[in-house]
């Protein structure tokens, strides 16, 4: 797998401009129905087969773990000051999923913002897609593999299937481990 994707989007739909909604009837009683506007079909139809192309010229594979995560580190040019980059995730990272070449789902993204710009010429956003150094509950590989060479000789080991083991590897915190330590480590006999 490729180290970083990089990425130039145009500034894609905001949230206000991304679902629209209608009255339809039920019935006899009228229920509210999102759907998605024709510009923000547009955008992910455009991007999603830009990222396809991309993430195949750049050498990047897709991870078959969807506890991996990905920062993607992004520096938006406005075309104007009043613009608020916490609107514009949600068409950018539903377009990127729906490659299907870079992650699994948008659940896996760490958005963090680089810099705020302004650029009337040329408005866009610059993306830097790459997994986060940590797994599951631990900083590194190194951690998680110090935690699981101890669970090799423990009677929950189970050829991998401990519970707690599986739910570190997925992030998930547990009252049984404490400081990166397994408080139900019991050694086979």
């Amino acid at each position: 797998m490729a180290k970083a994707l990089e990425l130039t989007s145009p500034i894609p739909p905001s949230v206000n401009h991304y679902l629209g909604w209608r009255a339809v009837m039920r019935g006899n009683k009228p229920i509210v129905m999102s759907y998605t506007t024709s510009e923000a079909k547009k955008y992910k139809k455009a991007f999603t087969n830009y990222v396809i192309e991309q993430a195949k010229q750049q050498g990047w594979n897709i991870s078959d773990n969807r506890f991996q995560h990905y920062y993607i580190d992004t520096t938006f040019y406005f075309p104007r000051i009043d613009m608020d980059c916490n609107n514009y995730w949600k068409c950018l990272f539903d377009s990127i999923s729906e490659s299907k070449c870079v992650w699994l789902d948008d659940t896996q993204a760490c958005e963090r913002v680089k810099g705020i710009y302004y650029d009337t010429a040329n408005p866009r956003l610059e993306l830097t897609i790459y997994p986060v150094d940590y797994i599951g509950i631990f900083d590194n590989r190194t951690q998680l593999d110090e935690f699981e060479t101890n669970c090799f000789q423990c009677t929950r080991y189970r050829n991998g299937k401990c519970s707690i083991l599986t739910k570190v590897k997925e992030g998930r915190i547990q009252k049984e481990v404490i400081n990166k330590c397994c408080s139900q480590y019991k050694l086979k006999k």
